[in-house]
Formats: C-alpha cells, sequence, structure tokens
C-alpha cells in the first residue's frame, strides 16, 4: 500500500476522533468556568446576607431580643435572595426560579441555630375556636399550607444519663453551658436548671478575685456615642450600653437617645462578677457532674451516642491532661464542638433531605453534601451563615454548590480574638508582639470600632465610629507573614499565649484584657436569662421558655 494511502487512512481514523476529543474539552472547560463563575456568585450572595445581619445587629439596640433577630436574619434572607438573582440574572435565573434550586440557609447563633427551608403549617395543637377562626378565607395560614420561612431555633443541646443523672445540657460558642434536669434519687432527687461559663485558675477571697494570678478590678468606661460630642462613662447591661449624663442615665435606641429611670454604679464591676460566678457554676458542675463522659450522652430516641463521642470525660477541670478547662484544646472544648457539629449536620441532613418531598418543579435530588474538616472548624466556632445551591445545569454536569461565610464581629458571641487592647491613639491584636509594658492598655470588643447610626437634630440617620483610636498598621491593618518581621503572633490558644508571652513580663496587657473579656461576656444579652439580670443571694435566675421546649424534646418526664 503507498504511503498516501496510509496518510489518508490515517486522517480519516483520527480526525474524527480529535474532534470529538477538542468538543469534550472544550464542554469541560466551560462546565469548570460555569462551576467557578456559580461558586463566586453564591459566595458573593452569602457573603451579602451576612454583613445584612452584621449591619442590622450593630445599628440596632434590640438586635439581641428574639423578635428582633428574627426580624434581622429575615432581612437577611432577603439579602441572600435579591443578592443572588441579581448575581444570575445575566445567565437567565430570576428570584423564584433560583428560590426552587436552594434547599436551605442555615444561620448559627450562639447557642443554637436557624434552618431557612420549606415546611408543612400544622395548626393540630390549636382549640377548636382558634381553628374556627383559621377558616376564613382571608386568614394568612391555613392548616397544612407549604410555607418557606425560618423553623424553630434549635439549640446545640445533647442528654446524658448516668446513675442518678438525667440532664440536658446546652452549648454554646464559648464556655457557656446551660444544664436542665433530674440530679439525685429519692427524696434528694432535684429538677435543676443552671447556666454559667465554665473556667479554671480562679481565686475570691472576700472582694479580691484573680484569673491565672491577675487581679481583677473594677474599672471606668468612656465612649462617644454621638459625634462631635464628649465621651461619657457607660455601663453595659444585657448587650445594651447606658451613658451617664448629669440629669440621669441613657441609652440609645436605634440612634435615639432614650432616658432611662434606671441608676447604674461608674464604677463597671461586670468583670469580677463574670469570674466570681464562673468560679462558683464551676465548683457545682464538678461536683454534680464532673464523672460525665462521651458514653453517658444520648439522643432524642433514648439511643447511645458513646460511638461518636467517646469515652472522655466532658468536664476535666484543674488542669486536666495538662490543660484548663476554657483552653481551646481541652476535652470540653473538644466534646462541646463534636456536639454542635453533631446537631447541626443531623438536623440539616434532614431538612436537605426533606426538600425533596416540596420541590415540584425540578428533578434534582438534593443530598446533604459532604463538608470539609476546615469547613467545620469555621462553622462550629462563629455565628456564620451556610447557603446551598442545587439542580442548575452547568453543561456537563449539574451544579451542587455550597458557601460558608462567617463572622467574628457581632453581638452574638465575644471569642477569644474579639478584644482589642487600645491606649490614647491606636487599637492593637493582643498578640501585637509590639505593645510594651510602659503604655497602659483598656480592653475594648471589636465590635465597638464598627460603624454606628445616630439621628441629628433634623430627624436625619447619619454615621459616625464611637471610637476615635485607629487601627495599628502592623497589627491591624497589614499584618506580616515573614517570620522575621511578624508583629502578630499567631496562636490557636490566646490562653496560652498571654501566659507564657506576656504575663511574666507585661501584666498589664494580660489585665487589660482578661478584664476586658470577663466584662464583654458577663454584659452579653443570653436569651437563657431573665432580661433584668434579676440577681437573688449572688445567684442569676434563669428562665427560658425554649430550652424548657428542648428539653422536653429529649423525653425527659418529670
Amino acid at each position: 500500500m503507498k504511503i498516501q494511502n496510509l496518510a489518508v487512512i490515517f486522517v480519516i481514523i483520527i480526525l474524527p476522533i480529535s474532534l470529538t476529543l477538542s468538543s469534550y474539552t472544550k464542554s469541560q472547560n466551560q462546565t469548570l468556568h460555569l462551576q467557578t463563575a456559580y461558586d463566586s456568585k453564591l459566595d458573593n450572595a452569602t457573603y451579602d446576607a451576612l454583613k445584612a445581619f452584621q449591619l442590622n445587629t450593630t445599628n440596632s439596640s434590640t438586635s439581641d431580643i428574639a423578635n428582633s433577630k428574627l426580624r434581622d436574619i429575615e432581612a437577611s434572607v432577603n439579602t441572600f435572595f435579591n443578592s443572588i438573582a441579581s448575581n444570575f440574572n445575566m445567565v437567565g435565573y430570576n428570584q423564584s426560579v433560583l428560590k426552587t434550586y436552594v434547599p436551605a440557609l442555615v444561620y448559627t447563633m450562639y447557642d443554637g441555630f436557624y434552618i431557612y427551608s420549606p415546611y408543612n403549617n400544622d395548626l393540630s395543637s390549636l382549640t377548636n375556636e382558634e381553628k374556627d377562626k383559621l377558616k376564613d378565607p382571608k386568614a394568612t395560614f391555613h392548616d397544612g399550607d407549604r410555607i418557606t420561612g425560618l423553623k424553630p431555633y434549635i439549640h446545640y443541646s445533647c442528654r446524658y444519663k448516668k446513675n442518678d443523672i438525667d440532664v440536658v445540657i446546652t452549648y454554646s460558642l464559648d464556655n457557656y453551658i446551660t444544664v436542665q434536669g433530674y440530679i439525685g434519687s429519692g427524696m434528694n432527687k432535684e429538677y435543676v436548671v443552671k447556666s454559667g461559663y465554665l473556667l479554671d485558675n480562679i481565686e475570691v477571697n472576700g472582694g479580691i478575685v484573680e484569673y491565672r494570678n491577675i487581679l481583677i478590678e473594677g474599672e471606668t468606661l468612656k465612649q462617644r456615642f454621638k459625634p462631635d460630642e464628649e465621651e461619657y462613662v457607660y455601663v453595659k447591661v444585657n448587650g445594651i450600653k447606658y451613658y451617664k449624663k448629669n440629669d440621669g442615665w441613657y441609652s440609645n435606641l436605634n440612634g435615639e437617645e432614650i432616658k432611662t429611670d434606671m441608676e447604674y454604679k461608674e464604677q463597671n464591676e461586670a468583670a469580677k462578677q463574670y469570674y466570681k460566678e464562673a468560679k462558683e457554676f464551676s465548683d457545682w458542675v464538678s461536683s454534680n457532674l464532673g464523672d460525665l463522659t462521651g458514653n453517658d450522652a444520648y439522643d432524642e430516641n433514648g439511643d447511645s451516642l458513646n460511638s461518636r463521642f467517646g469515652s472522655d470525660k466532658i468536664f476535666d477541670f484543674n488542669g486536666g491532661n495538662n490543660k484548663s478547662i476554657e483552653d481551646p484544646n481541652s476535652d470540653f472544648n473538644q466534646h462541646r464542638l463534636e456536639v454542635i457539629r453533631y446537631t447541626i449536620e443531623k438536623n440539616l441532613s434532614i431538612a436537605i433531605a426533606n426538600y425533596n418531598n416540596y420541590s415540584s418543579s425540578t428533578t434534582t435530588n438534593f443530598q446533604m453534601p459532604k463538608l470539609k474538616e476546615d469547613e467545620w472548624t469555621k462553622i462550629i466556632n462563629n455565628v456564620s451563615i451556610i447557603s446551598f445551591l442545587q439542580g442548575l445545569s452547568i453543561g456537563g454536569k449539574v451544579y451542587n454548590g455550597y458557601s460558608i461565610i462567617t463572622n467574628t464581629k457581632n453581638d452574638e458571641v465575644v471569642s477569644d480574638e474579639s478584644i482589642y487592647l487600645i491606649n490614647n491613639t491606636e487599637y492593637y491584636k493582643p498578640t501585637d508582639s509590639t505593645l510594651d509594658n510602659l503604655t497602659s492598655y483598656i480592653g475594648v470588643l471589636n465590635k465597638d470600632f464598627e460603624r454606628r447610626t445616630f439621628t441629628d437634630d433634623t430627624g436625619i440617620t447619619k454615621y459616625f465610629f464611637p471610637k476615635n483610636q485607629l487601627g495599628s498598621y502592623s497589627s491591624i491593618v497589614n499584618q506580616f507573614e515573614d517570620s522575621d518581621l511578624e508583629n502578630v503572633q499567631y496562636n490557636n490558644n490566646l490562653y496560652s499565649y498571654i501566659d507564657d508571652k506576656v504575663t511574666k513580663r507585661y501584666i498589664n496587657i494580660a489585665k487589660a484584657y482578661y478584664t476586658a473579656l470577663g466584662r464583654e461576656r458577663y454584659s452579653m444579652y443570653k436569651t437563657n436569662t431573665n432580661t433584668d439580670r434579676k440577681v437573688e443571694s449572688g445567684k442569676r435566675v434563669y428562665e427560658d421558655e425554649g430550652l424548657k421546649a428542648a428539653y422536653n424534646q429529649q423525653n425527659i418526664k418529670k
């Protein structure tokens, strides 16, 4: 056969293969491009939603109250769908269409989370009279209606049973827990509801309080509440700041100045109270629940969760395994994070799987994706939004994406890294190596540097910054990554860093940090405390219908 004939045969065979491979490669590139573009659009919409939530809570003095928080979250949900519709509008998807491809949005809060997804309205618990009213065609809700909205708040809770202990413990994003249930047997059986922070290393002697060998004292705090005004002495109670003027105490409610009849001491004792009450609560937990382990955990059906949580002691006080209970790598914190993850994962999987029963306009099989370990670390340590977008065609495959955006500046949680230190001109992270022992520092919540709103005399809403200090260039603006130039020392354990690097040399830095951390945590609004922070015989009185419901859901009966 002539070589020309072989060449023709080769071309006839290879050309179709080359064209097919070229088409396939082009299709795969287009699919990859679309997937990357969709990931970016979903991230942008989720970021917009979280930013809206942050702005609403920052500029609202009532953002911690349940109804107000629901309002802020619903506004954030609307922002998400408006943003995602705007991002996807160029590719032919409008908001109503995109909603059918979003099986769930998750808002992780301080001690629980909300899931935004469809559900059937169940009015079976209403009285006959109430049901008759809802038969009116003008009624907003009807039994069996399909509604898309926020489902009831789900706490990070777990049930424990051991000997004479049968309790539900609700965890949070820090070391604050609530214990509810029965302890003891027979005549000594007692129903308890107790909440507090778990801490080691506290010494209380009369009015003297020390934490990690640092003396905790009262302090006088000042801040501007309107631009071009002097700084006023203030105290923070249940998440609201009250500032002192000549004729009394005021709060700033959504930009408007409101006078209160309450009287407060100018000397702020919140930090001392935080450590004193933490000491009392920690001693109680150690005495009554100190033997609980992961083997004693049960789910709502009464099935053991020992294969999930292991056999380590949960409340490892007094330096168990050479760790304090508040250390990030303590057995308590590892167990706490496992419970939070398990609760979110279980309920979210159910919500997404159930979406298949509600979605009639798409043939997508909605499923809970497998999240990476570093993504779970972000979720269970921060206030965050998790969004899901599934079922969109991107050429060679179906798009199944999710986005996780976290926020560290909010009223929900005061983390170890939420405290900045200020002098007269700048604010710093407590791990900034340029801090010195010759300067007097005050610890401030990072959220206090965010822009606020106020209403001027003409009724116009304007903005201002409550703090005069600017962020340190080396600490806040530009952190050096070169190990030889690094100013901010990265450390997963701030307690350890301050003990090792600061306390031995710069006591004033440790004192400012621990005082601010205690003050801000004690001053937070919590749903499982009375709003007036009622105190009786040195003990807070706790009431929370939501926690009672969570307790009842765990099948614990009197």
